[in-house]
């Protein structure tokens, strides 16, 4: 991973080491991911980098950023040495090549819609930024050709932003098998649930065509695919994937005997539809989306049981790897609790990470449910299923122990704060290796898009033969 203070390019995978003067940034895409950038280079990081200048087709969306960044230049105590900068700039995204040139931005980071990254990216690189870009990296053949032979031509840096790798949890388990206390990793078992209201909101907005986002193999699993490679350093060569649309949308409504169903949101307050967003509720899904409909007739809040949604809900794929391990993952949209749990099988033990997000999703007009409990924990429990983690190792012949996990402040059991202490500060040594390259974005995505050509075909598909412009090599054992 790249530091965002280093004036001078850096070849993908490069890790500069001392940060020279402040890097210029811009943001692309102003909806809710955003906000953690633009707190953290105006506030934590703001002797490193400097932003700019937003940008977001949606003129409403941009001129939220830019109150919040009045708001937060207004806040900041008065010192010597204060490096706030010009009041933040906007601009139109079918600029961004001209801005970049004439405002000499550094880097350019990308929280747009997932079809349109490879734009973004492409452009940004060829006009002289380097990028960093949240997940996925692009969602098909073409973007992965076009970004990875861009990174080639201008010897630009791209950095695809992966926060659960940074999750104490996931790291803690990254430390056992690394450590080889289960031996030789041979299989992975990894079931991912999100719940009927996390797991809906991807059925509400433009993640619901897969033309968007690629579907949830791409959007969302890419996080978890990242993962498993991460984990045991190694480097996925065929999927095969099974799944459909099996609760969401209109043919299922319909066959389930739903009735008549609102466009959008609920209408009368008294009366709650578990399924139903309410953009009224929450004063930033309000801000950002509802009040600047105006401007792109975009609705945050579609029905989830309305006509025109083409991914799946339910998913399920082999992985095999090039070092010979398997992964049988699974993803529901629609499970009454949220969490995960991954058995990883080494030839000296096992190792069982179970996390609980949200136990149980309440259906009541005095509740608001937390659309995204991974991001801002919860409390929600039933009798039987408690929030919480539990990671423990088994090796052969010897009884189980429970590993602690410590956590931190901050969204994602602390690990967005490490992330962009990394992203901006430039990574230290890091024996686990969670700074994350092009190489590692590019292999996420590489099994959702085999997923997608397998389940397009009915086939098995071999990703070499995908042919996304690199070479996907086996990793190191400690991440790239």
């Amino acid at each position: 991973m790249s530091n965002l203070a280093t004036s001078t390019p850096a070849p993908s995978g490069d890790v500069p080491t001392a940060p020279a003067a402040r890097a210029r940034l811009v943001l692309v895409g102003t909806g809710s991911r955003a906000e953690m950038y633009v707190r953290a280079i105006l506030g934590a990081h703001a002797d490193v980098a400097e932003l700019v200048a937003v940008s977001d087709a949606n003129p409403g969306r941009a001129g939220h950023y830019l109150a919040l960044a009045a708001e937060l230049a207004a806040a900041r105590p008065a010192a010597s040495g204060d490096v706030a900068g010009a009041p933040l700039d906007s601009f139109d995204p079918s600029r961004l090549a001209a801005y970049i040139q004439d405002n000499a931005i550094d880097r350019v980071i990308i929280t747009t819609p997932d079809y349109t990254h490879a734009d973004y990216i492409v452009e940004a690189l060829t006009a002289g930024a380097d990028v960093v870009v949240e997940k996925p990296l692009t969602i098909d053949v073409d973007g992965c050709r076009r970004i990875n032979a861009a990174i080639a031509e201008t010897g630009r840096n791209v950095v695809v932003t992966f926060n659960y790798r940074y999750s104490p949890r996931n790291s803690a388990l990254k430390e056992i098998i690394q450590s080889g206390a289960i031996g030789k990793v041979t299989s992975i078992d990894f079931s991912w649930m999100l719940d009927t209201v996390h797991g809906a909101d991807y059925f509400r907005r433009w993640h619901r065509e897969k033309k968007n986002s690629g579907g949830l193999l791409i959007h969302k699993a890419s996080h978890h695919f990242d993962l498993v490679n991460w984990w045991i350093g190694d480097s996925p060569s065929r999927v095969y994937a099974s799944g459909g649309l099996r609760f969401y949308g209109a043919e299922n409504a319909a066959a389930r005997g739903l009735g008549e169903r609102p466009a959008r949101g609920t209408v009368d307050r008294d009366v709650r539809d578990p399924f139903a967003l309410d953009l009224r509720e929450d004063d930033k899904l309000r801000a950002l989306y509802l009040d600047n409909e105006k401007f792109d007739g975009y609705l945050r809040d579609q029905d989830v049981f309305s006509a025109g949604i083409t991914i799946e809900d339910n998913l399920a794929l082999t992985v095999d790897y090039d070092g010979g391990p398997t992964l049988s993952y699974s993803l529901n949209a629609h499970s009454p609790w949220e969490g995960y749990r991954v058995a990883v099988n080494g030839t000296e033990g096992r190792a069982e990470l179970e996390v609980v997000e949200r136990a149980a999703v309440h259906n009541s007009t005095d509740t608001k449910n937390v659309v995204d409990p991974s991001a801002t924990p919860v409390e929600e429990e039933d009798s039987v299923r408690r929030n919480g983690e539990r990671l423990v190792v088994q090796r052969h012949w010897e009884a189980a122990r429970e590993v602690p996990i410590v956590n931190g402040e901050g969204g994602h059991g602390g690990g967005d704060v490490l992330l962009l202490s990394d992203l901006f500060n430039g990574p230290g040594e890091d024996p686990l290796g969670r700074p994350s390259g092009f190489l590692d974005g590019l292999r996420a995505v590489a099994v959702g898009i085999a997923g997608n050509e397998s389940l397009a075909t009915g086939q098995a598909m071999r990703i070499p033969e995908l042919g996304l412009g690199a070479k996907l090599s086996r990793l190191s054992g400690k991440g790239a």
